[in-house]
């Protein structure tokens, strides 16, 4: 079993229900929780025995980066000379970073200039990227070569005194998200309807893992073995978030909405990302036609999950009022219960990934509640990943929500109930 070290975005329980659903044999050691800039950081510490490597790290949505932990290294004392050994094979000026938790910006700082003196020792000119209280932005670590070792190396540190002793971990990174990849297919696709609640792609990431557990199948495995054959199903597809990550990952694509101008975007946005990635037809299918959900859905090829955002209601600038989030609530009761019996009755055990709204209202926050009932009527139960825990009010479901954000996002997996 190898230790590894994840740094988790910003919704931590979402990312660790990520990665039990794509790491079969996960084996959580530690969960580290830090502060930057007022900020909280969560560090996730768990051992396994498959490779996570970047091409791993790029079907996640909610983990920023990955070290694999060094076995002999029990002291910061060890960390200038693995600093100098890892670099040793590095031609010219020698980039290097540290990626800490729980270190004061004073240690950090003697650390990294101890790191200097070592390097300088053996003849090695080089140069720091990051500050002592805040590692280097991910988009650096790729441009300066320190996730392939190139021109360089980051080291991740981690210490915890929590529960009265002291922990110490450290390791290598391994890999780091591609934030320019993100911004390309988010902001520069040809199609944004601002007029809906825009999906992130990293989200969208998070739910197609989701789904392939919910199949049985893990991204590691998919992966490893190059197999693309999950079949995604998005029925209210929009402009295509969903099927443009899924095409990403080599998914043959089923995608609908009742909107022709959404399934007119989803399909140029889908063109473009075939054009940028040369993802040809032959090789990932996708299907893009105009339905309405809560419809029967007559398909040739039965999707092996549905991943879809159904409808989060209105786009709020403001908090909404008692009254409004109760005709909002009644209005998406009956499209779950529509969208769920049209399943049922055409594709009866397909399991779902999808995402209902949570409305924060000024003293309180609404939850569709009808909505578990069309789940029962449906045939369907609600199940999460391993180490995932219970969201409010202990509902088996997940909350997605920035803290600016009036409608948040419960995601909710579904698989046909046994009997």
């Amino acid at each position: 079993m190898t230790s590894y070290a994840a740094f988790l975005g910003h919704q931590p329980h979402l990312s660790i229900a990520e990665l039990s659903a794509t790491i079969p044999d996960l084996a959580i050691r530690r969960i580290v929780h830090g502060y930057t800039k007022g900020s909280s950081r969560t560090v996730i510490i768990f051992d396994s025995a498959l490779t996570l490597d970047p091409a791993y790290l790029s079907t996640l949505g909610g983990t920023v980066s990955i070290a694999q932990g060094v076995p002999a290294a029990i002291h910061t004392d060890a960390v200038p000379k693995l600093m100098q050994s890892d670099v040793a094979n590095v031609r010219g000026k020698v980039t290097f970073a540290l990626r800490t938790m729980g270190m004061e910006p004073k240690a950090v700082r003697d650390l990294y200039r101890r790191c200097k003196e070592q390097l300088r020792k053996a003849g090695r000119p080089s140069r720091y990227v990051g500050t002592d209280r805040e590692p280097a932005p991910a988009i650096l670590l790729h441009d300066a070569g320190l996730i392939t070792g190139k021109h360089g190396r980051e080291l991740t540190v981690i210490m915890d005194k929590s529960n009265d002793e002291e922990f110490l971990w450290i390791g290598r990174t391994v890999a780091a998200q591609d934030i320019e990849a993100y911004v390309k297919r988010d902001m520069k696709k040809p199609v944004r309807d601002t007029t809906v609640g825009l999906l992130p792609p990293k989200l969208a990431q998070i739910m197609l893992n989701l789904g392939a557990w919910l199949t049985g199948r893990t991204a590691v495995k998919e992966e490893t073995r190059r197999r693309s054959s999950l079949v995604i199903f998005d029925p209210f597809c929009g402009t295509g978030v969903i099927p443009l990550e899924a095409l990403l990952r080599g998914f043959p694509i089923l995608a609908s909405d009742k909107s022709q101008k959404a399934v007119t975007g989803c399909e140029k946005n889908l063109e473009w990302i075939r054009k940028e990635e040369k993802i040809f037809k032959k090789d990932v299918p996708s299907t893009v036609w105009k339905q309405d959900a809560t419809r029967p859905f007559e398909l040739k090829t039965k999707p092996d999950v549905i991943v879809t955002e159904t409808t989060l209601g209105p786009p709020l600038s403001g908090r909404p009022t008692q009254k409004d989030v109760q005709a909002w609530k009644r209005e998406n009761e009956e499209t779950q219960r529509g969208f769920l019996q049209a399943v049922a009755q055409s594709l009866p055990g397909t399991p779902i990934v999808c995402t209902w709204p949570v409305w924060y209202l000024r003293k309180d926050h609404a939850y569709l509640e009808k909505a578990w009932d069309a789940v029962r009527e449906a045939g369907y139960e609600a199940v999460l990943p391993p180490n995932t825990e219970l969201g409010e009010n202990r509902r088996m479901s997940i909350l997605y929500r920035r803290p600016d954000q009036f409608v948040a996002r419960e995601i909710v997996m579904l698989r046909p109930r046994k009997m």
